[in-house]
């Protein structure tokens, strides 16, 4: 498994598989799955030479944490990253109320997520993830979900990033110079936010899902290239943008958690003709692109079993023809500065 080294502080860095492994399926997502098969699958993933783990208290509402805990056990604590994620708080559900996630976790326990960006409830989310991992340390935490998908308005959003600002980014500083943490940085689903927090404080990593993609690459206008000059790091969740370039243009296919509208069905099919015409799975581009950029790290596809596993290393050992890249640019298809040497 190939790796990429990140050292922006000279603190010695962290080695990232350029496959990682995000434990959101884990947390019963969209589907409930047994002990044993959350099991087998990061025993899988593990065996084929993974060693990035993404995880968050919301997967699951503390789920998948918990899952991660058996795994990690006896793992000796170098041979790993680990991240994990602050800003939502699990309250128990008091009598009588439902709990949050109704309809996209299943079989998890009974708890209410409380938005907390602050000081206190970034060491309070540090402590949790702690005790449910069963470790240590942990290697990242990032600020989950600041965009405008998770909390519904620009106001809304300057709202907690203020409070983060204000808070919660002096805990993960003082984590962080305590030698608790190695990074920090956000996990979030657009890459405005991360440009705003990137100008604004020392942050050191960000994980982008489903932004940075064969079909988005808006991120190339100032982000990306605001990253690689500071040395900041981007791990891309997503790669499939919820499924598309995976399945490919077919009825019912998901783009950004919802069925594709017919644009984004036209833009694929003209993308997966180019992918046969080298003779190139397009799922195959669609993990390698990303990581033709310099900044980024490791791609962290979902899997929920251990055939989804087994399917996202072929996708990441696949060979890519150069000329593969240059048609997609020819038919504008691709942003022409887009990295594409790998």
């Amino acid at each position: 498994m190939k790796t990429r080294h990140w050292d922006r502080l000279g603190n010695g860095g962290l080695s990232f598989t350029e496959l990682g492994f995000g434990t959101a399926p884990l947390g019963n997502l969209y589907r409930a799955i047994s002990e044993e098969e959350a099991d087998a699958v990061l025993a899988r993933a593990w065996d084929l030479g993974l060693r990035y783990f993404d995880t968050a208290p919301l997967y699951g509402l503390g789920l998948a944490e918990t899952r991660m805990n058996r795994f990690l056990r006896g793992k000796p604590r170098g041979d790993y990253v680990l991240s994990t994620k602050i800003g939502r708080l699990l309250r128990r559900c008091e009598a009588g109320e439902e709990r949050d996630c109704i309809g996209k976790f299943f079989d998890v326990p009974a708890r209410k997520e409380v938005y907390d960006y602050s000081y206190d409830g970034v060491m309070r989310s540090f402590e949790a993830s702690l005790e449910r991992l069963g470790v240590d340390r942990i290697d990242i935490l990032f600020a989950h979900d600041l965009d405008i998908f998770n909390h519904g308005s620009q106001e809304a959003l300057d709202a907690k990033l203020a409070e983060l600002m204000d808070g919660g980014y002096r805990a993960l500083v003082d984590l962080r110079d305590q030698g608790v943490i190695t990074a920090f940085g956000a996990g979030v689903n657009e890459w405005q936010p991360c440009q705003w927090m990137a100008e604004r404080g020392d942050f050191d990593l960000f994980l982008l899902a489903g932004r940075y993609t064969l079909l988005e690459q808006e991120a190339l206008e100032s982000f990306l290239p605001l990253a690689e000059q500071r040395g900041i790091g981007v791990i891309i969740g997503g790669p499939y943008n919820s499924g598309i370039l995976a399945t490919g243009p077919k009825p019912g296919a998901f783009y950004n958690y919802d069925p594709a509208p017919q644009a984004i069905l036209d833009q694929v099919a003209r993308i997966e003709k180019v992918c046969q015409r080298h003779g190139v799975r397009m799922v195959d581009a669609a993990f390698q692109f990303p990581l033709r950029h310099p900044a980024v790290v490791s791609v962290i596809p979902g899997g929920q079993g251990v055939a989804e596993v087994e399917a996202n290393l072929k996708a990441a050992t696949a060979e890519m023809p150069q000329a593969l890249w240059a048609d997609l640019k020819a038919e504008g298809l691709m942003r022409a500065d887009a990295p594409v040497n790998g």
